[in-house]
């Protein structure tokens, strides 16, 4: 690794950093590395860095590290890391305006998990409640893997676990208008 000028990094990481902490509410400085959330992390494992190194990467002016991190992408939101966290850092928060932001900027480093996100709040959208069988396929299909666990798919429906129609909520309406009002309000609203 180069070295690198921390006081430069920060000055020039500082608009990221800003956008990070307003969207997520989550204040960056709360954090004193302790390593509770990572430990606790059920998906550590497979995450490049772990949580608490992608909140010292942000700590650090290193925003653009974290923006090309695999973390975020597979944070599953949980809560395990916001339950042992002794400063309340809300972390699957800040995760989630770390995946905004990269999205922005159009780095998604993680497509899958980028199709199967927005393929989900569709769904959410579009019924005020998740259509199993239609996000398997809008999901299969956008991936470029058609035929991925088609097995599965007549056990399930004989099963009755999953169904061909989708079923709506009462008052989709209101659902609908909660996606409006975060799109107002600048969010992305997939």
């Amino acid at each position: 690794m180069e070295p690198l000028e921390l006081s430069a990094a920060l000055e020039s990481s500082r608009e990221l950093r800003e956008r990070v902490e307003r969207a997520s509410g989550v204040h960056i400085e709360d954090c004193y590395q302790c390593g509770k959330c990572s430990a606790g992390c059920p998906v550590a494992a497979w995450m490049d860095y772990t949580p608490r190194q992608v909140i010292r990467l942000l700590q650090l002016g290193l925003g653009e590290e974290a923006l090309k991190s695999r973390t975020p992408w597979l944070c599953a939101s949980c809560q395990a890391c916001y339950t042992r966290c002794p400063r309340e850092v809300n972390l699957p928060r800040l995760m989630e305006a770390v995946r905004q932001e990269a999205r922005r900027r159009g780095m998604v480093n993680d497509r899958k998990v980028d199709i199967f996100d927005r393929a989900f709040l569709q769904s959410v959208e579009r019924y005020g409640r998740a259509h199993e069988m239609g996000l398997i396929i809008q999901y299969n299909l956008q991936s470029g893997q058609p035929f991925k666990d088609a097995l599965l798919a007549p056990p399930l429906l004989l099963k009755g676990k999953i169904s061909p129609l989708p079923a709506k909520i009462k008052n989709v309406a209101e659902v609908k208008e909660i996606f409006a009002r975060v799109r107002a309000k600048g969010g992305d609203g997939h």
